[in-house]
């Protein structure tokens, strides 16, 4: 019998070529880059309840007075006492006011009750955020607002130039912000004009409109914190914006004004 021809081995196949290096330059452009995954801002837990104040024997709260528009310093939890001695204190403050920013309320709160803690107890970790805290006090979320509606003051009596970098962010949105911030701005304007009257000129503007809006107590109370911060001729022209408008106030809220100011109330016709 003739022998079975042997079967022909199949051809191996071409090895690809490697991508030329204009190809490989084209396939980069098409395929991008992994994007990085933002990491959240970590968020120091807090006791359930505030620690309640040291009271003295005649039942006065014992809370002495600080210098410097500091509060007097609060009893801190474990958890921020932990982080105000880390080396690394001023990247994880400012990480919590950044939190005072964050879109969800419980986040933005939250964080804000630990800077609260953090310029009761250490408000010159606070100074390199200022520019954050100048977005949280016209923020919507309102104890983000209080809170940095009491720093910001605070800051500014002993760090002005530091608050006067923001004026004019702050001086354009002072009407869109909530009450509290508000009040905050304008104890915060205020607190410059006292502390140089160069500043006077650039706030007096947005001080008379805060005198020209304000109703109520909260007239009086701005009118008593704007006037004695104001010198020449710009407290002549913020104080008679004030009396401008006592005629046409409620009896019972022009007349503590009208205390202030030392003048009479002329009789209701």
């Amino acid at each position: 019998a003739a022998p079975t021809p042997a079967k022909p081995a199949p051809a191996k196949a071409a090895p690809t070529p490697a991508p030329a290096p204009a190809k490989a330059a084209a396939l980069a452009q098409i395929v991008p880059a992994p994007v990085p995954v933002p990491v959240p801002v970590p968020v120091v837990a807090e006791p359930a309840e505030p620690p309640a104040p040291v009271v003295a024997a005649d039942g006065a709260a014992d809370a002495p007075a600080a210098a410097d528009g500091a509060p007097a310093p609060a009893t801190l939890s474990p958890a921020i006492a932990a982080m105000l001695a880390d080396p690394s204190a001023s990247n994880l403050v400012g990480q919590q006011v950044e939190g005072m920013l964050d879109a969800r309320a419980p986040i933005s709160s939250q964080a804000a009750n630990v800077v609260a803690q953090v310029f009761a107890n250490r408000p010159e970790l606070l100074v390199p955020h200022v520019p954050k805290l100048a977005k949280a006090i016209v923020s919507r979320n309102r104890r983000a607002a209080q809170v940095a509606a009491d720093a910001m003051p605070g800051i500014a009596k002993f760090a002005p130039a530091r608050v006067a970098r923001e004026l004019d962010y702050l001086r354009g949105s002072f009407r869109s912000a909530l009450d509290e911030g508000q009040d905050g701005l304008v104890r915060t304007f205020a607190t410059l004009c006292i502390a140089s009257v160069a500043y006077q000129k650039r706030l007096e503007p947005v001080l008379t409109d805060a005198l020209g809006i304000a109703e109520g107590k909260t007239l009086l109370r701005w009118t008593q914190t704007i006037l004695p911060s104001l010198k020449g001729e710009p407290h002549a022209r913020a104080r008679a914006v004030v009396e401008g408008r006592l005629e046409a106030l409620p009896r019972p809220v022009a007349q503590p004004i009208a205390d202030f100011l030392g003048i009479k109330l002329r009789p209701k016709r």
